[in-house]
């Protein structure tokens, strides 16, 4: 299993409208061979900046099967528009866990 870390920083008074776009979007990643499972957080400190944690099976369902897919088009679409700063994305392999 690999862990999908993303921190989304969202242009200020977008907020709300990210997130209705989020919740179309994510019937996208979820459909996408190898995922496991998503969850998205919002920052309590600082409101405008999110947080987003996808497990896939592999490293390569991320970077090439939904990265390289036609469906990454439509996420993009209705997702990049949103970020100020573009955000940086980091991968994790578990080590332990309680």
């Amino acid at each position: 299993m690999i862990l999908e870390l993303a921190i989304l920083n969202v242009v200020e008074d977008r907020a709300e409208e990210f997130e209705k776009a989020f919740a179309e979007a994510r019937s996208i990643i979820s459909s996408m061979p190898g995922f496991q499972s998503l969850e998205l957080g919002r920052n309590l400190e600082h409101p405008k900046r999110y947080v987003l944690l996808v497990r896939w099976q592999t490293l390569e369902d991320h970077t090439v099967g939904f990265r390289q897919s036609p469906e990454y088009e439509t996420w993009k679409s209705l997702l990049h528009h949103f970020y100020e700063p573009f955000p940086s994305v980091e991968h994790f392999e578990p080590i332990l866990k309680a």
